[in-house]
């Protein structure tokens, strides 16, 4: 038994450099195409004059088209298949990323931005769904560590890229028009290599033996099985429901900083190509930090517990950035462990509910749980957009952040003993 079970660990291991650099790049690309608005802001707001409450709507909107179809698309994978409807949502939320290009005004920002929600509604989701059909819940907190470094990695990538672009004007299009429009091409691509190297499962792998296929599927089969598997059970489960609380406190951190770091560094004085270099160190330190939460995560099986310490390693550094404003290098540390407590926050959470969740229940529930914790995207750039206005100063809407995410490690604490009851 121990010998087919290290031989089916090993060829999960080899799936997992198979499946997981692919998934990673593709969720590189999702979030670059979703927070570049944040690059473009540096100079088309002053373009098509939008005022900073405008721009925190428009940046956040896109979150409501993502909380009304990110259930249906969810589901709707489970039946098709993974391969196809994975490739669908990446084709189609290209197309709409490169059309930010050409908004014309606020209103027409606003329609972009939702239907770029829409096209990626399920990805995400869909994903972490994905990640239950191949690797066994022992490892899946390393797993998670490594595709959640996609959005860390996404912002190294995207920052000086971004800001490269910016600079370019040529044939009439501004350089924000440039980004949008070249930082599309990669996802349409990744689209169609989705097609044809994802396989669904395990069973369907044409690149696994009939015999490697039993082994793996029979080592996913010794994970305990979980209690909750009806989609209609899940929606009577209060704990579902509960957990969007600490989802959308994470997710809140996220996108605050996302959404308003590069203008709140070149507000310190910087260029728009220093301001897109330091943008980076964040995101490089944070990889760190979520890496060793996510081994950590997985050695001592204590979930929730580690989602708590990395909201209040996230909460820390939003303190230590409000706290140092005028002193440039202690904001920028503060931001390298808002953005390693955000992220490893966001990984350790979605290994909390394949504790009790299995088949459609799962399927539903992460995209549920995902889709209206992500409305925090809306509500977080949001209310920073409008404390900027109001008081001049990002330091309310930091504070802001703090209060949320000490939000977040209190509810996973008082929800972290009803996962094992039976």
């Amino acid at each position: 038994m121990q010998d087919k079970r290290a031989e089916a660990d090993a060829i999960l291991r080899r799936a997992a450099w198979r499946l997981v650099p692919l998934i990673l790049i593709m969720y590189i690309a999702s979030f670059l195409n979703r927070v570049n608005v944040g690059f473009a802001a540096l100079t088309m707001n002053q373009d098509m004059g939008f005022t900073p409450e405008i721009y925190g709507l428009g940046a956040g909107v896109f979150f409501w088209g993502y909380f009304l179809f990110e259930v249906p698309s969810n589901l709707i994978m489970e039946k098709v298949g993974a391969r196809l409807w994975i490739s669908r949502i990446m084709l189609t939320w290209a197309v709409i990323s490169a059309a930010n290009a050409f908004v014309q005004g606020a209103y027409s920002f606003y329609v972009v931005r939702f239907l770029l929600g829409v096209a990626e509604a399920g990805f995400y989701p869909g994903v972490l769904l994905y990640f239950t059909y191949w690797f066994p819940s022992a490892t899946r907190a390393r797993i998670l560590a490594i595709f959640c470094a996609g959005v860390p990695l996404a912002n190294v990538v995207g920052s000086p890229l971004s800001g490269w672009l910016l600079g370019l004007s040529a044939h009439g299009l501004s350089g924000w028009q440039w980004m949008y429009l070249l930082e599309a091409i990669p996802t349409f691509g990744l689209g169609l290599l989705a097609l044809k190297y994802l396989p669904d499962n395990p069973a369907r792998a044409g690149w696994l033996s009939p015999r490697e296929k039993e082994l793996v599927l029979a080592r996913l089969a010794q994970d305990e099985r979980p209690a909750v598997h009806g989609f209609g059970e899940m929606l009577g489960d209060w704990r579902v429901w509960a957990l969007i609380v600490p989802d959308f406190c994470i997710v809140f951190g996220i996108y605050a900083l996302g959404f308003w770091m590069p203008q709140m560094v070149k507000a310190m004085g910087y260029s728009i190509r220093e301001t897109s270099l330091i943008v980076m160190i964040p995101y490089i330190a944070s990889l760190a930090i979520l890496w060793g939460l996510g081994v950590s995560s997985d050695r001592t099986g204590k979930r929730a517990l580690h989602y708590s310490i990395s909201a209040l390693i996230c909460a820390a550094g939003y303190v230590i950035a409000a706290w140092g404003t005028g002193h440039n290098w202690l904001v920028i540390f503060g931001f390298c462990l808002a953005a390693g407590g955000a992220y490893s926050g966001l990984s350790t959470f979605w290994t909390v509910p394949p504790i009790f969740l299995g088949g459609t229940a799962a399927a539903g529930a992460f995209a549920l749980i995902n889709s209206t914790g992500n409305l925090s995207g809306f509500v977080g750039p949001g209310m920073m957009g409008w404390l900027l206005q109001l008081t001049g100063d990002y330091r309310a809407g930091l504070w802001m952040c703090v209060a949320v995410l000490l939000v977040g490690a209190a509810s996973m604490q008082l929800l972290s003993s009803s996962f094992h009851r039976k």
